[in-house]
């Protein structure tokens, strides 16, 4: 019997929701050398800087790199690429950098503030970042869409300078990232790459500003980078490979949810995608899609792997346990092709995006619908959200007391002080009472 294109498993089976979490599982950092290597690097970075830089660009991106000037990316180069790309893509591009901007706009908050009857005042101030460090993916991976996923948020909160790290491999960097840098406003380009630049950015060099807060996703090397420098530098998130789970009802052409599923599974042999349906005509009427498309597919090794690997299809028995199997996953993508898919929102509680109806493709957020496509993976929908113009503020509580109100307020300090045996905290409340 030849081996399955793609698992299927079904609610009924004994063991489902073992076999669910063991394919749904993954941990984005384990490698114990991994992280040895890598923290090596930071190491070297943070105490030698640009050199440190120099060494480990040439050695893992194979060039022969003597300065620092020779890894920055020149306005001039920012120009030529948009000139380079010809309109239709540039046209696509800034379509695209709209509706992500005009989407974002409804995220921008406000500071605020209350004066209570006594004459204090409470409230919060809103602030942007600072500075912010953008890593971009390069070589194999090179996603100009992620560059104004991530920085036209950061743009639209008010960061005040974002730096791009991007390795060129080779040499080679591909143009439409840079122009996608341009549109999207970015200040400063190093082709710098991996868990140095990640330390680099973190840290800073000679030549590379510390930042204040990372974005962007990477291979094994960069997210572990990211889990060390936590805490001297803000993360958006430790991003795993990519995840689609559709929900159909059976009545979606089934090309239409292979591709969809293949959508996904391109992007890499660890890529998860999902479909879960009642209607088990539909589940084998995709799985022969599957087989009838994959062969035309320029990545068809990349999905088969990807499917084989981490794929499946799955049979639940009503709508109530398709969710059931959703909220579980947790996953990045949700398809929702079902009719009516606004009546499901109320019991979806995981997700990271969520399309609605047979004619939202994933792909669409990928690229145009105007939502950052920078998403929690690996079940983190759990807790966390989207990327997003909040990601790139930060929020001050204001507090004024007047004579009045700290009064009130410093009897309530002074017993839950002492009830602490803070007696410094009570006494310092204590002052300010009246007498």
């Amino acid at each position: 019997m030849s081996t399955p294109l793609i698992k299927r498993l079904s609610t009924a089976d004994g063991d489902f929701l073992p076999t669910l979490d063991k394919l749904i599982a993954w941990n984005t950092v384990s490698d114990v050398d991994v992280e040895k290597r890598v923290a090596n690097i930071i190491q070297q970075v943070r105490t030698v800087g640009d050199d440190a830089l120099i060494d480990f660009t040439n050695q893992f991106d194979r060039r022969s790199i003597k300065s620092m000037q020779e890894l920055c990316i020149e306005p001039s180069q920012l120009e030529a690429a948009l000139e380079s790309i010809g309109v239709e893509t540039r046209n696509a591009l800034e379509a695209a950098a709209k509706r992500i901007g005009d989407y974002h706009q409804h995220q921008t908050q406000d500071s605020w503030q209350y004066t209570e009857a006594d004459g204090s005042m409470l409230g919060q101030r809103v602030t942007p970042l600072e500075r912010v460090g953008l890593y971009v993916p390069g070589g194999k991976a090179s996603y100009p869409s992620s560059v104004l996923m991530s920085c036209i948020p950061a743009r639209i909160a008010g960061v005040e300078e974002v730096i791009m790290a991007v390795p060129a491999p080779d040499g080679e960097l591909n143009p439409i990232v840079l122009a996608a840098a341009a549109i999207a406003g970015v200040d400063k380009i190093f082709t710098v790459g991996g868990a140095q630049a990640v330390a680099a950015m973190a840290y800073g060099t000679q030549s590379i500003p510390k930042v204040d807060k990372i974005v962007g996703p990477g291979n094994i090397y960069v997210a572990t980078a990211k889990r060390m420098v936590f805490g001297a530098v803000g993360l958006d998130m430790v991003a795993g490979p990519t995840e689609i789970l559709v929900i159909c009802d059976g009545k979606t052409d089934p090309d239409w949810i292979a591709m969809d599923l293949f959508s996904q599974a391109e992007h890499d042999e660890n890529a998860q995608s999902i479909l879960v349906s009642w209607d088990r005509s539909h589940l084998d009427a995709v799985y022969q899609s599957i087989a009838t498309l994959l062969p035309e597919m320029e990545r068809s090794d990349i999905i088969a792997k990807s499917l084989a690997n981490r794929g499946a299809l799955i049979e639940v028995a009503d709508r109530e346990e398709a969710i059931m199997v959703s909220n579980r996953i947790a996953p990045e993508h949700l398809e929702l092709s079902v009719d009516e898919p606004e009546s499901w929102l109320s019991e979806i509680r995981h997700a990271g995006a969520i399309f609605m109806g047979r004619y939202t493709a994933e792909a669409l957020g990928d690229y145009s619908a105007g939502p950052s496509h920078v998403l929690p993976t690996s079940a983190t929908a759990r807790f966390s959200s989207p990327l997003s113009v909040y990601d790139f503020q930060k929020r001050s509580s204001l507090i004024y007391c007047s004579p009045e109100g700290a009064s009130t307020l410093g009897k309530i300090a002074s017993v839950l002080g002492r009830g602490e045996d803070l007696t410094a905290h009570a006494r310092s409340a204590e002052y300010r009472i009246k007498k």
